[in-house]
């Protein structure tokens, strides 16, 4: 049942996202990004702050342990990112929404599609190793975990599609490819399944992990872009989404699906 639940979260979370990702990108892309970006900073910090670090810190570990693997996990994605390992190395529609969706993203060349696939594909598997420790920890953490995950590999998917696609492929190819990369997200499920069920003393560390790659998500990469859209009305709008993100996961709570 454990299993079931991880690949159905995973498959929801990495492909679900693509799905998404592809039938929103060809018209209204650049008007929702910032909305989504801005959802998805949201439930990322909340479910972080709210549900994964206080799961972690009822394992039994001290506080001290557990903010240092806090600390530890955000230089590690920092690492990461500077090596463009867990961060796509494009923005995601943070240009004017009159402009081309593929003006706004790097990476024309087929080399530069294929840096975009492959580190999509490393950040895919790493997102279904921390889904995977969430559900291990408990189902509706884990609900929660691929919520998350799924409200901001949207937004990222969005922009793979606009790489690949400016790399002389065809919508379809493009799809394909970038399902390929979200796929990844169920196998590093899987392979998490196996790998943290003989590791369940460890699982607040695990669980910290997660947390740390949420905040450094929405801090380091969303909360950026979102930044960049200046104005009363854009910065409104913005903080609407924000907490409208941080309401959802809030309220989920407040249902025991256990």
């Amino acid at each position: 049942m454990l299993l079931i639940s991880i690949i159905l979260g995973t498959s929801i979370a990495g492909l679900g996202s693509v799905l998404l990702a592809a039938l929103i990108s060809p018209g209204a892309s650049s008007k929702l990004a910032p909305d989504m970006l801005s959802f998805a900073a949201g439930a990322l910090l909340a479910t972080a702050c709210l549900h994964l670090l206080p799961e972690a810190f009822e394992g039994g570990i001290e506080a001290k342990s557990i903010c240092t693997a806090l600390l530890v996990g955000l230089l590690l994605f920092f690492v990461l990112d500077k090596a463009e390992l867990w961060h796509h190395g494009h923005e995601h529609h943070a240009s004017d929404d009159d402009h081309d969706e593929t003006d706004q993203f790097d990476g024309k060349s087929t080399g530069g599609v294929w840096a975009v696939l492959v580190g999509d594909a490393v950040h895919c598997f790493g997102d279904g190793l921390l889904i995977a420790a969430a559900f291990i920890a408990d189902i509706k953490l884990g609900m929660l975990a691929s919520l998350a995950v799924l409200t901001h590999e949207i937004p990222h998917h969005i922009g793979d599609l606009a790489v690949v696609r400016s790399g002389a492929n065809g919508r379809q190819k493009a799809a394909i490819k970038v399902a390929m990369a979200g796929a990844m997200t169920v196998i590093g499920g899987g392979v998490g399944h196996f790998l943290f069920e003989p590791l369940k003393p460890f699982m607040p560390y695990f669980l910290t992990a997660a947390a740390s790659s949420f905040v450094y998500v929405a801090l380091a990469d969303l909360i950026p872009q979102l930044q960049k859209h200046v104005g009363p009305l854009k910065s409104a709008r913005s903080i609407f989404w924000v907490l409208l993100g941080i309401a959802v996961v809030a309220v989920t709570t407040m249902f025991d699906v256990d």
